[in-house]
């Protein structure tokens, strides 16, 4: 990673601390439910991998890919599913693993489709939070962080493909992504 090109928002550590006190939570919240950990790819597949590692109840995983900005660095709004589910959700605690809510209109429509699969329960848990740009009304049941508007990338976030393995969650400066 050129470090010319980005600002550490959230170092390594910080989120390592974040995603323990989130799956300590999300453990408490739902012990003795039946959950299902559903991951939103590509974004959410490391903070997904650390977060489940801290979760201390039985659980079983799948995952999802949608697309909504394609090599843009705002959402189209219009969601296209990839990738669905491999397992029926019927009577399960659904926990939806996202790596940021933007504009929420992405998980407005998962949650919509899941919804009407019969779960028990259908929950968000979320890395980073952008509530400044919601156009939806989903809000997150667990938040690592609200950050404010700027572009992100790092810990599973990329820009064109860029920067998810970089372990820190870091802002890209305007001028990589204005060229």
């Amino acid at each position: 990673m050129n470090f010319n090109e980005v600002d550490v928002l959230f170092a390594e550590e910080e989120i390592q601390e974040k995603v323990a006190q989130l799956g300590r939570q999300i453990t408490a919240d739902y012990k003795g439910e039946d959950l299902l950990v559903v991951g939103i790819l590509k974004g959410a597949f490391i903070f997904m991998a650390d977060l489940v590692r801290k979760i201390d109840i039985p659980l079983e995983l799948d995952f999802m890919s949608v697309s909504s900005y394609g090599t843009s660095t705002t959402s189209s709004g219009e969601v296209r599913i990839m990738k669905d589910l491999d397992y029926s959700i019927e009577n399960k605690s659904v926990l939806i693993v996202e790596d940021i809510v933007d504009t929420g209109l992405t998980l407005n429509y998962i949650c919509e489709i899941l919804k009407k699969r019969d779960p028990k329960s259908v929950k968000i848990c979320c890395l980073l939070d952008k509530p400044s740009r919601r156009k939806s009304p989903i809000r997150p049941d667990y938040v690592g962080y609200s950050i404010p508007d700027e572009f992100v990338v790092g810990y599973g976030l990329d820009y064109a493909g860029q920067y998810r393995g970089y372990p820190a969650v870091c802002i890209l400066k305007p001028s990589v992504y204005e060229k």
